[in-house]
């Protein structure tokens, strides 16, 4: 079975490692290396580093759909599958034709909910209670192919997009061996996706993570778990950044402006909100670590009644 893996992020690194391990990889597509860090050093992507540990050939087009050269190579290989997690690029009809049985995606949500590129956190973000991962047939939209096999996975009420990443990460990679295996063997019945409660699953930016208190306390409670670890739901505490890591909601009464600091202790910051209020556990000021508001209240003063904005 000649299978070609298009992925890059972490995300993608489990996928690969089962492919590798079960199917064999004949090539890997990758974005281009990117600057990062000080110095802005070239780094390569985490699928890229794996595939060179095994000796797989690596290729990164900067926009695949416009690279005729990189377009043969994948022809040349004459592949049964091309599998696709998280490669950050559009597939042209011309390539989706290539291999042999399917191009088949993994995309980490119940499709045909929360299609788009941040799936896990808007889910969180949404207040859902359980999620998933499917596999499809690829087309030429964003992620609404024909459905190939799915599995769910709950969402504990704490749990942060992080946590979820790395449940549907790995488990992800499950199911494309199952779903490669079965479509091998003709055992899965494609299924078409319907438009019925959809819901696009658009970028994370930093301007979505301002925290508005006049919401309610659930409602931030998730919007703090979406985006963790990334961007990271922040307030102004005294005209300076803070950002939140973790928080619970708390059910009561109160007659306290959205956004007053009703409390500090140990515990945490009880932050009042338009129904209700949120216990702040962990936060960060700019310049300095993630820190427990117990550990920073031994050095530092959190006033009680500031207003936060």
């Amino acid at each position: 079975m000649k299978i070609i893996f298009m992925g890059t992020p972490d995300f993608a690194v489990p996928s690969l490692q089962a492919l590798i391990d079960n199917f064999g990889v004949e090539a890997v597509f990758t974005q281009p290396d990117k600057p990062k860090g000080r110095g802005k050093s070239l780094a390569m992507s985490p699928v890229k580093e794996l595939a060179l540990k095994y000796n797989i050939k690596v290729l990164q087009p900067h926009k695949l759909r416009k690279e005729e050269e990189a377009i043969e190579s994948l022809r040349a290989i004459k592949p049964d599958f091309i599998v696709v997690v998280a490669y950050g690029q559009i597939l042209s009809k011309e390539v989706l034709e290539i291999p042999k049985y399917a191009c088949i995606n993994l995309h980490a949500s119940l499709l045909p909910k929360y299609r788009g590129a941040a799936p896990i956190n808007w889910a969180i973000i949404k207040g859902e209670e359980k999620t998933g991962n499917t596999t499809m047939l690829m087309d030429v939209g964003l992620d609404t192919g024909d459905m190939l096999l799915k599995q769910e996975v709950n969402i504990h009420r704490d749990m942060t997009a992080g946590e979820l990443h790395d449940i549907l990460m790995n488990k992800g990679a499950e199911l494309l061996v199952e779903t490669i295996n079965k479509m091998y063997e003709d055992k899965i019945v494609p299924e078409k996706q319907t438009e019925t409660d959809t819901i696009y699953a658009s970028m994370l930016n930093k301007e979505m993570a301002k925290i508005n208190w006049d919401m309610s306390s659930k409602d931030i409670h998730n919007l703090i778990r979406g985006l963790n670890p990334w961007p990271v739901a922040y307030t102004n505490y005294n005209g300076v950044v803070m950002k939140i890591y973790k928080a619970e909601p708390i059910s009561e009464e109160h007659k306290y402006m959205p956004g007053t600091i009703i409390d500090v202790s140990q515990k945490g910051i009880k932050v009042s909100c338009k129904d209700g209020a949120i216990l702040v556990k962990e936060i960060q000021f700019p310049g300095k670590k993630v820190l427990t508001v117990e550990q920073y209240t031994r050095g530092n003063v959190i006033e009680k009644g500031t207003i936060l904005t």
